[in-house]
Formats: structure tokens, C-alpha cells, sequence
């Protein structure tokens, strides 16, 4: 089967790379086009095909300052010279659904989730400061419009969760199928030779969104050591209203990571995503999971069996639900088959249904 691959942007391994990452294995031969291109940023399976990026990438210093072309970016993936294949598959979060594919082409779009810069976050993106944000609006509103009309340049939406699936609903208009990312669940595993210790943990980029500011003030008050793994715009911030017990380790490794959730009590997930792999990563090991109870945690967090949901994202809601599941005894063994209902081999098999069907609807 021929197929075409597109992805956003590829300037880092996070949950979408991988998930692009598991495609690259299902086509081996399938091109990849995409904004921009950082060889050294992601893995050598995604490096392995031939990468198509575009006219963004001969812009000097473009891998680290690519957000602030934003404007551009409908453009860029509109002007991507996408080949005529059996199936064009995009794996998208911003504009890669919108290319322009050949005629009688079909189109099959694994989606993270509609723009979430002009749908659903645009005040923490943009700020709250009034005059930036007369100045994006006529921005947010070219955005909002193009995302809508290129929507239509999609023949199958896949959505990564319920809670994107109504999303893609409501924004776009679009059924969608739901077919959950995987976690590597033979990497991420259980380690009987290690106990646990006393403290806590958060995996994340350290951007407004994600909400560690009440994890910290949380944690302030609560005492408990806790160990934060990411980098991002609000690292300074964030270790300026952290108290000297909460540890900012920058940037780890796989390896080290892992480590981390095999030791930790609790993984903490202040933020609303649209899916989250680290809750499942964290369960995959055998750790409980503390998380806002909002967006994909509620389709992979069992409550009350392998963690604890909080209703209010406010500091005192979450230290509420950690002191109850401080009192509570965990069985790792059930947290961790909990995150094996979601395997790479249902994710790859569930997907290649949805190619079929996608493929059949244009035959």
C-alpha cells in the first residue's frame, strides 16, 4: 500500500512522535512531509524515511523559534507537495490536516485535537493582557476560519479520545472514530526489585497549560517532596514559587523517567489534556495517578482503583485528593492492567480499520 505521511512538525519526541513513530513502522517506504524538520531532535525511525519539510525550514533558527511563525502556517501546509498514494494519513494537532491532496485521494486524519490555540486555549497561548490580545484576535479569527473550511479537506477523522471526539464535533461539525495512542508497555513496566519512596512526581513541559503552578502551591503547603521532570517557558517562574522540598530535574531520559514512576508514590497531572500518555505510563508501572478530573484522564484513570480524580483545579482540591490517597492502599498489579487495555497491537489493528473503511468510502 502506498502511503503518505504527514505530521505537524517534528522538532521532538513526545506522545505524537510516537505515535508517528508507530505509523513509520507500519509503512516503511511512506514519505513524510511536514512545517519543519530537526534531524537531531527525533528518532532514527522517523529519520529513516525520506522527510519533506516546508518553505519554513530556510528560515534561520526556525527549530527554535517556529511558534512565533504561526501566521504562516496554513500556508506552509498548503503549499506541501503532497504525491498521489492510497492512502494519505496526517497526524495532526495544529494545520497538518489541512494539505492539499490530490484528487481522489483519501485522506484519513489521526487527531490529536482540533487547534487548540483558537478553540479551546487561546487565553493562555495569547495571554490575558488586553492589548496582545486585540492584536491576535484578527489572527485567532483567520486561524479559526481556516481551520474550519480545511477540515474539509479530510475524508476520516480518527480522534485520539472521546473528549476529542466531541471536540472534532463541535469545532469542525465531523464524526470521528476513536481509537486511543498505545502505551509501550514493554518498556514501561513494573520493577518488583524497587520499593517506593516517599515522593511524588510530574512529567511535563512546563507551559501555562498544563497547571503545575497548583501543583506547587499545592505542595507547598502539603509538605510532601516532589519531583518535577520538564523544561518550558515557565521553569523560572515555577522555581521561583516552589519551596526548597519540590526538585526540578530538567530533562530526562526514557530510562530515567521510568525509573522515576517505579519509585514514586504518586504521579501528579494538574493540567486538562486531551489524552495523556504519562498517566498511562505512570499505570503501566504500577504507580497511582493523581489528575484533574477533565479530558482523556477520565477514559484512562479508573477512580478510586488506580488513582484519584480532583473536581476543582485549584491547590486545595488537589492536596485534598493526594492526603486521600495517602490513606488508601494501592494494588499495583490492577493499575497496571488497567494501561494494558491500551497496547500498541489494539492501537495498530483498531487504525487499520479505519484505514480500510477510509479507503473503501473513496473506492
Amino acid at each position: 500500500m502506498r502511503a503518505v505521511l504527514v505530521h505537524d512538525w517534528l522538532t521532538g519526541m513526545r506522545g505524537g512522535e510516537r505515535v508517528l513513530e508507530l505509523l513509520c513502522e507500519t509503512f516503511p517506504d511512506a514519505p513524510i512531509y511536514t512545517l519543519i524538520h530537526n534531524p537531531e531532535a527525533v528518532s532514527g525511525t522517523i529519520n529513516r524515511h525520506p522527510v519533506f519539510p516546508s518553505f519554513l525550514q530556510k528560515i534561520p533558527g526556525i527549530f527554535t523559534r517556529y511558534r512565533l511563525f504561526l501566521p504562516l502556517f496554513p500556508t506552509a501546509a498548503e503549499s506541501l507537495p503532497i504525491p498521489p498514494a492510497d492512502i494519505v494519513i496526517s497526524t495532526s494537532h495544529c494545520v497538518a490536516k489541512g494539505v492539499r491532496v490530490p484528487r481522489g485521494t483519501p485522506h484519513l486524519c489521526y487527531c490529536f485535537t482540533p487547534m487548540r490555540y483558537v478553540w479551546v486555549f487561546a487565553g493562555d497561548y495569547f495571554g490575558s493582557n488586553p492589548m496582545v490580545r486585540a492584536i491576535s484576535m484578527p489572527l485567532l479569527r483567520y486561524l479559526r476560519s481556516w481551520d474550519l473550511r480545511s477540515a474539509d479537506r479530510v475524508d476520516f477523522f480518527v480522534a485520539i479520545s472521546q473528549h476529542i471526539q466531541r471536540r472534532i464535533e463541535a469545532c469542525y461539525h465531523r464524526p470521528a472514530r476513536v481509537v486511543y495512542p498505545p502505551v509501550n508497555l514493554d518498556f514501561f513496566t513494573p520493577d518488583p526489585h524497587l520499593t517506593r519512596e516517599e515522593f511524588d512526581l510530574i512529567v511535563s513541559a512546563l507551559v501555562p497549560y498544563k497547571r503545575i503552578d497548583i501543583a506547587i502551591r499545592a505542595y507547598n503547603q502539603l509538605g510532601y517532596p516532589l519531583k518535577i521532570v520538564g523544561t518550558g517557558t515557565e521553569y523560572r517562574q515555577l522555581k521561583k514559587l516552589a519551596a526548597s522540598h519540590i526538585e526540578f530535574l530538567g530533562q530526562l531520559s526514557d530510562e530515567e523517567v521510568r525509573n522515576l514512576y517505579r519509585r514514586a508514590r504518586f504521579v501528579i497531572f494538574p493540567g486538562e489534556e486531551d489524552f495523556g500518555l504519562v498517566p498511562l505510563e505512570a499505570q503501566a508501572c504500577g504507580t497511582p495517578v493523581i489528575a484533574f478530573d477533565r479530558g482523556g484522564v477520565q477514559e484512562t484513570v479508573m477512580a478510586g482503583r488506580t488513582g484519584h480524580l480532583f473536581d476543582s483545579q485549584d491547590p486545595r482540591s488537589l492536596a485534598t485528593a493526594v492526603e486521600k490517597a495517602a490513606g488508601q492502599e494501592w494494588n499495583p498489579a490492577l493499575i497496571r492492567r488497567n494501561a494494558e487495555k491500551f497496547s500498541v497491537n489494539t492501537f495498530l489493528a483498531e487504525l487499520a480499520r479505519c484505514v480500510t473503511e477510509c479507503i473503501a468510502s473513496r473506492a
